[in-house]
């Protein structure tokens, strides 16, 4: 096989330029020599053999007796000669070129094409190559660094240079020429050699796609990662929940003994990260994405506004709120609430008699809709409580629902027998089965049954009787005091 051929078999197989491509360069190049030599190229032909292993460049003339255009043009007898006697005048041949006629300019414009062409076709490949890439994790090493911006060497002979801006940089991460950087990548631009990679190292997409490569069972599809929030450098929060009930998800990415999330921590430099379970109820929710603080209960204080509160021991307090607020911060957007944190003792202070814990906030973070719930009152009711609790509860005064609410938010419960996690329980499920509806412009003074019972006998007494205008007999009603028809003035009184 000639040159021609073994050249183009190296772009083609090494390269991983098409072979389409090869030959449109060749054609390129060949063209740009031509027109550089005849000032044009509208009649250059370029042909190659079938297994592109020689290729040739023609000039299309046309056969005229007396010639005007000799680069377009060839006198009859001279067609004659090179093709034959059956040439007619009128008629089109190709005449073949003779590259040793073309001097160096020439050929130096047909090369400078060729480079320009195959320069082309490579980041052409590249972008094709790497669009496609955006939100994969790459590994490059740190070449230099210009005003804070980290530029990575990716290899292909430097036609492939990937950028780690400032903004995309983890806070607590230092890098030095020639150390290992794996990062995401974010955006692929052009450059006049090739591509560029716009990676990030504080995405929190990062952290997800680390994890999948270490979790077999979030690469599966069994366990899967509802969200993930992050303070690059210092603490990523990841919630997580399984398709099968009998798959752990937090164990699953922690893996035995904690190697799975270590590994993951050794790339991310190690930064803390918190692996919890995701939940449809959001003070469960709540309560999970607060760790590692150990939170005793949530109130759900407005649905509606997406705001709770996360009661906590004195000794988790710091915890919870995590150092400059980070952890009750990154809680936050995890669950998209506005969660104020509170001790016990400062929660005593609360007023939760008014807090409307309406079921309606479990299915914020659900899309299945919720089924209505029978009208239920008293403890005793709830579905799959413990009878024995509620007995003793009732013996104590405390049988209806509402008394139960405002008491165990007051915290005043303490009965011989029900221990304080039964008395979680009866909440949950409270809050699981039971609507809360507050009543509007309900009177607050003792009387209100006194006084709707008074107003009920008025409302019977005025269907019962009628009444009439002492001085024209028109009738009136109780409301009046004065007559429609006669102007009288009068007022009713009860005897």
């Amino acid at each position: 096989m000639s040159e021609m051929a073994d050249a183009i078999r190296q772009l083609i197989s090494e390269k991983g330029y098409s072979e389409d491509s090869v030959r449109q360069t060749i054609e390129r190049a060949l063209k740009a020599a031509y027109k550089r030599r005849y000032g044009t190229d509208e009649n250059a032909i370029v042909k190659f053999n079938d297994d592109m292993s020689d290729v040739a460049l023609y000039s299309r003339k046309v056969v005229i007796d007396g010639v005007y255009d000799p680069v377009k043009e060839i006198e009859l007898e001279e067609a004659k000669t090179l093709a034959g006697d059956e040439v007619e005048e009128g008629d089109e041949i190709d005449i073949l070129e003779d590259p040793k006629s073309y001097d160096r300019s020439d050929v130096a414009t047909g090369k400078q094409t060729a480079h320009q062409g195959l320069n082309e076709t490579y980041k052409n490949s590249l972008m094709s190559e790497y669009k496609d890439k955006v939100g994969e994790i790459i590994i490059g090493y740190h070449q230099r660094e210009r005003n804070g911006n980290i530029y990575v060497d990716l290899g292909n002979a430097g036609r492939l240079e990937g950028v780690l801006p400032v903004k995309y940089q983890s806070k607590l991460e230092f890098y030095e020429k020639g150390d290992r950087i794996k990062a995401l990548i974010v955006d692929v631009k052009p450059t006049n050699s090739g591509i560029q990679l716009v990676l990030s190292r504080s995405d929190p997409k990062l952290v997800s796609s680390i994890l999948e490569k270490e979790v077999p069972e979030i690469a599966d599809g069994t366990v899967e990662i509802q969200k993930i929030v992050r303070d690059a450098g210092y603490r990523t929060k990841i919630a997580v929940y399984s398709k099968r009930e009998e798959v752990d998800p937090v164990g699953a990415c922690v893996g035995l003994k904690g190697v799975r999330i270590q590994n993951v921590i050794r790339e991310l430099l190690n930064e803390k990260i918190d692996v919890l379970k995701w939940d449809p109820d959001p003070a469960v929710f709540i309560k999970n994405a607060l760790s590692p603080a150990q939170v005793e209960r949530v109130v759900i204080m407005d649905a509606d506004k997406r705001q709770a509160l996360a009661i906590v021991e004195d000794s988790q307090f710091s915890l919870a709120i995590g150092r400059q607020g980070q952890n009750v911060r990154l809680a936050n957007r995890l669950c998209d609430w506005n969660i104020d944190v509170k001790t016990v003792e400062q929660a005593e202070e609360i007023d939760f008699s008014t807090v409307n814990t309406v079921q309606t906030a479990r299915n914020l973070f659900s899309d299945e809709q919720q089924e209505e719930y029978d009208e239920i009152t008293t403890v005793a009711e709830l579905p799959g409580v413990d009878a024995e609790v509620a007995a003793l509860l009732k013996e104590n005064g405390i049988e209806e629902i509402q008394d139960f609410v405002e008491a165990y938010d007051a915290g005043t419960i303490n009965i011989e027998g029900v221990s304080k996690e039964a008395l979680d329980k009866i909440n949950e499920l409270i809050n699981e089965n039971v609507e809360f509806v507050e009543e509007e412009n309900a009177p607050a003074e003792e009387n209100v049954e006194e006084e709707a019972t008074q107003e009920e006998a008025v409302e019977e007494t005025a269907e019962e009787e009628e009444y009439f205008c002492p001085e024209c007999g028109a009738k009136i009603t109780l409301d009046m005091t004065k007559c429609p028809k006669c102007g009288c003035e009068f007022e009713f009184a009860d005897e």
